[in-house]
């Protein structure tokens, strides 16, 4: 799905990203740190976006009663991550000096997508940031099961009680955690990344941003007429978001503090997800014309996000001295860098890929489905 809108929240997202792990060099400088500070919410823009689309794809079938072939999902889903992120990783076994900290979590817990589960994160910080990929394939895995399950049961009742207590057991599950773990490391009996290990990167921790993107294809989809009102109405729904982003920005002051983990995450995801709404059309004001250079650097967003932080300590190995104190030089030397490796990797690897999974013939068996209106 190709819109003006979405292709700039993903560039937005990728910059956002980078900015914030600028801290693997030293970060931004106190000029720029602005920039950064709220840089890992753009994670949760592109769980948004992927909840969105991927919800859009999957429940557009079930609706139509076309059924839902789960090899040609997954095997789409396969080109499109496994191939660049195979090669990335193979670049962080082989090649250590690349490393953006030198400790790296066996190799299989990135081949099994279970990084984000039990990481020592204080020991092996690189390739972390795959934590992100490890939630998106858990939900491209278990999705499509739930969607085809609801729409069998076509119980609205039923879909809007699974994606309340999916809300209200992330509520639950990381403000217990919270106060479990914050007890421990005031009695010494905790001395990990607890925030980082059992909160931030968990995938249970981590559904509202997905399930936010998924309410709106439910929307989209199932109640057609909702979806147009709304969409005629965007620019009300930028606005709105950019006003909830900013309290989200007031519950996140602290970051790893209780009022963040717990209603901070469903605000921010509201928030993420008016955006989305917005930009999914073309009646808001970033959505009725493309910004030069957004729908380039949204496509090659994926290699970028896998590629930068190796990119950043490379860099700072071999100019680092000589960046240093340089302000918007360095800034620049740094950005050209990395995008210059995403693209290598997007138009060597990525696209190539892609280009051979649209030439895979599509398997014919279906599980079958009843046509419904039930959300």
């Amino acid at each position: 799905m190709h819109k003006p809108g979405l292709d700039l929240l993903r560039a937005i997202a990728i910059i956002w990203v980078m900015l914030f792990h600028s801290f693997v060099v030293g970060g931004l400088g106190p000029d720029y740190a602005w920039l950064s500070r709220y840089g890992w919410m753009g994670v949760d823009l592109f769980f948004v976006l992927s909840g969105f689309l991927i919800g859009s794809q999957v429940l557009a079938l079930l609706a139509a009663g076309r059924g839902f072939g789960f090899r040609d999902f997954y095997l789409r889903r396969a080109f499109r991550i496994l191939p660049a992120f195979w090669v990335v990783l193979a670049f962080y076994m082989a090649f250590p000096t690349l490393r953006e900290a030198p400790g790296l979590e066996p190799w299989w817990k990135f081949i099994s997508f279970s990084l984000n589960f039990n990481i020592d994160y204080s020991q092996n910080k690189a390739f972390s940031h795959a934590w992100s990929l490890c939630v998106e394939e858990h939900f491209y895995l278990l999705f499509p099961l739930l969607a085809v399950g609801l729409t069998r049961k076509r119980s609205t009742a039923l879909c809007v009680g699974v994606g309340v207590g999916v809300l209200l057991l992330g509520l639950a599950l990381r403000s217990g955690i919270w106060l479990h773990d914050t007890a421990l490391e005031q009695s010494g009996a905790i001395t990990r990344n607890w925030f980082v290990e059992d909160i931030y990167y968990p995938t249970w921790n981590r559904l509202d941003g997905l399930l936010a993107g998924v309410v709106l294809a439910t929307v989209k989809v199932f109640r057609p007429q909702a979806w147009q009102w709304a969409q005629a109405r965007a620019n009300v729904s930028l606005l709105l978001g950019l006003a909830v982003m900013a309290l989200s920005f007031w519950l996140f002051r602290e970051r790893v503090g209780l009022l963040g983990n717990s209603i901070g995450w469903p605000v921010m995801s509201t928030g993420l997800a008016l955006l989305v709404l917005a930009g999914a059309g073309d009646r808001s004001w970033i959505s009725r014309r493309q910004v030069p250079g957004a729908a380039w650097i949204a496509a090659i967003s994926y290699s970028l996000y896998l590629t930068h932080k190796a990119t950043f300590h490379v860099v700072q190995s071999l100019f680092g001295a000589a960046l240093a104190g340089r302000g918007e030089i360095a800034f620049a030397v740094y950005a050209a860098a990395t995008v210059l490796v995403g693209a290598l990797l997007y138009y060597t690897v990525e696209r190539p890929f892609l280009r051979v999974r649209e030439r895979v013939p599509r398997f014919s068996g279906r599980l079958p489905v009843q046509p419904t209106a039930a959300a």
